[in-house]
């Protein structure tokens, strides 16, 4: 019932702000309440709304240049969103060689980026002045806050009861917020920061709760199994909390601890979950949210478990062993964990978008990035189990020899990918690499995804298609254009994409192998973690990189004809030697930037 609720003031509240313009008009002409609203409203409101409209006008702007740039010359009917972004950079080109008086495509495609440019900057002037005036306004002291008007403040209060909804309800509810967290390429501002709050930061179970679990569980109280167990917890998530305790031996450990009572309303909320997604699957032809469902259901048993975490923890420290990677899994206590508590060794490490702990160590943010990308990759394209939760509280990062090591916790959501998924996929990404269009249509279609093929590459690097054909062209790794864009104007483009896309996205997530929903949510926190960085690596060419090794070792397990083993070191030789050659290039660039 509270999730109804929440559903139907969230909509109420968004119908009611979207009349409040059109009345006032009425109410003005008529010269009624004019004078009044304006001073109850008062000149930061005028502003905030002035503001508001100018980042709505130039959001417009954006998606018409995209639009503009991406359509295609033929009849509506025969256009679609995902056909026309994959084909209208070919099509328009020759046609416009003909035609001077229409805007050549170079042209179309610098007022796509000059939109994103002052879409970022509009953005930031909006959230500077928000800013300001929080740190001086006392009226939310007083109650009035709730009452300010325009659609910033209307995200904001739909956020906050999300927020209220996820905090009281916990659990299941909590792990849906915080996927929203990571959806910044869809969801307003105020949706991210609000909801941010529950990484790291969830509701807190009394300590006699706690208590009482690992009664139950390890057959004694903590504070006889340990010498010292500190009652406050370092920190909450939606189905555990952690807290720190010392053994007998005087080491220092993390005892993750199962929210009392979740195990046994987590189907519950399920259920209620489910039935909502159904519901809004009934009302809204084009949009179909099952994948919510599908997502979760099968997951949250597997995550209630600990024993299993455990388990897939210690799969994981050894794939890292295996790579090389400088990333650290905390060792597993095996003689007091159990389903609902957890005991590990204590490790050290500042979050993984803790930009001023960066600056203050000097780490180099580039190789940062560059890690954490290839960690997950190598799971992805390696090993094949893969770590599906890498958000900013469960990715932690410390400096060992001078250099960045990661420290990778919360090891309870994974995902196992079939070896013929696996290469499918890491032949799709070579060719995302390459810019292989002949190869990324034959990847999606052994997808299960046809003529919407551009959607899927763009989704997956969350770039526009267009800048794959451009790079076909250039043979190059990069899109010369996204090298010299600033990252807050970088993720306004791809916003604006995808909010037009939108339709097309989810019924994507309703068409792909079940799989990729885990891997797409991977992708998510990847992303929010690589722009809260500022996009200092290209995590495209990790991808690949790791996509294209594991592409070779196949060919060399099928492969019997001599020449063609030839053909094949020599063709994945010059790949990699054209990614090392890219790399250097890059540090050296990057260090010349930083050097300034």
């Amino acid at each position: 019932m509270r999730l109804v609720k929440t559903v139907l003031c969230i909509v109420m509240d968004y119908k009611l702000d979207s009349y409040k313009e059109p009345l006032e008009r009425v109410l003005d002409a008529w010269g009624m309440r004019r004078r009044r609203r304006r001073h109850r409203r008062g000149h930061h409101e005028d502003e905030i709304l002035t503001l508001e409209k100018i980042v709505h006008e130039k959001s417009l702007a954006l998606q018409q240049a995209q639009q503009q740039y991406t359509e295609k010359k033929t009849t509506p009917s025969t256009t679609t969103a995902a056909t026309a972004t994959a084909t209208a950079p070919q099509e328009d080109e020759v046609t416009q060689q003909h035609s001077p008086e229409v805007e050549s495509k170079e042209e179309k495609r610098e007022k796509v980026w000059m939109a994103a440019q002052e879409l970022a900057q509009a953005e930031m002037n909006l959230s500077t002045f928000l800013q300001q005036q929080k740190d001086n306004d006392d009226d939310k002291d007083s109650g009035q806050d709730h009452n300010r008007c325009g659609l910033t403040a209307a995200h904001e209060r739909a956020a906050k009861r999300i927020l209220d909804l996820c905090r009281t309800n916990g659990g299941t509810y909590i792990k849906v917020g915080q996927h929203l967290a990571n959806l910044d390429h869809l969801l307003p501002e105020p949706y991210i920061k609000t909801l941010q709050s529950l990484f790291g930061d969830a509701p807190v179970t009394q300590y006699e709760h706690v208590r009482e679990v690992i009664k139950e569980e390890l057959g004694n109280y903590p504070e006889e199994l340990f010498q010292e167990f500190q009652e406050i917890p370092i920190a909450s998530a939606s189905l555990a909390q952690v807290h720190v305790a010392r053994n007998f031996q005087g080491q220092k450990l993390a005892i993750k601890v199962q929210h009392r009572g979740l195990r046994e309303t987590s189907r519950g909320d399920l259920l209620a979950l489910e039935y909502v997604v159904r519901l809004v699957d009934g009302m809204f032809e084009d949009f179909k949210w099952g994948w919510i469902c599908d997502e979760i259901a099968p997951n949250l048993p597997k995550e209630l478990d600990f024993v299993n975490e455990g388990k897939n923890a210690q799969a994981a420290a050894n794939h890292f062993q295996k790579t090389g990677l400088n990333c650290v899994v905390p060792k597993v206590h095996w003689d007091q964990t159990t389903s609902r508590v957890l005991v590990m060794d204590f490790e050290e490490g500042y979050s993984c978008t803790n930009v001023e702990m960066m600056e203050a160590t000097k780490v180099n943010k580039r190789d940062l990035a560059i890690l954490i990308s290839s960690v997950f990759q190598s799971q992805v394209f390696q090993s094949g189990f893969v770590h599906c939760d890498p958000h900013a509280e469960n990715v932690y990062w410390r400096v060992r020899n001078g250099k960045p090591q990661l420290v990778l916790f919360d090891h309870g959501l994974y995902k196992r990918i079939d070896d013929t998924f696996r290469l499918t996929y890491a032949q799709l990404w070579k060719s995302l690499l390459l810019a292989d269009v002949d190869g990324i249509k034959t990847s999606c279609a052994n997808l299960g995804v046809h003529e919407m093929y551009p959607l899927l590459a763009a989704m997956l690097t969350s770039r526009p298609f267009d800048e794959v054909i451009e790079r076909n062209k250039t043979k190059s790794f990069t899109s010369k254009k996204t090298v010299n864009m600033d990252s807050a104007s970088d993720a306004a483009m791809i916003r604006g994409y995808a909010q037009q896309y939108l339709t097309d996205i989810i019924q994507m997530l309703d068409r792909v192998p079940r799989q990729m929903l885990l891997l797409f949510k991977m992708n998510d926190c990847l992303r929010h973690i690589d722009h809260s960085l500022g996009s200092p690596a290209n995590t495209i060419v990790v991808a690949g990189k790791y996509a294209a090794q594991t592409v070779y070792d196949h060919e060399k397990t099928k492969t019997t004809h001599t020449s063609t083993k030839v053909h094949n070191w020599l063709t994945h030789a010059f790949l990699i030697t054209r990614i090392k050659l890219f790399e250097l290039a890059s540090k050296k660039k990057h260090l010349h930037d930083h050097s300034k």
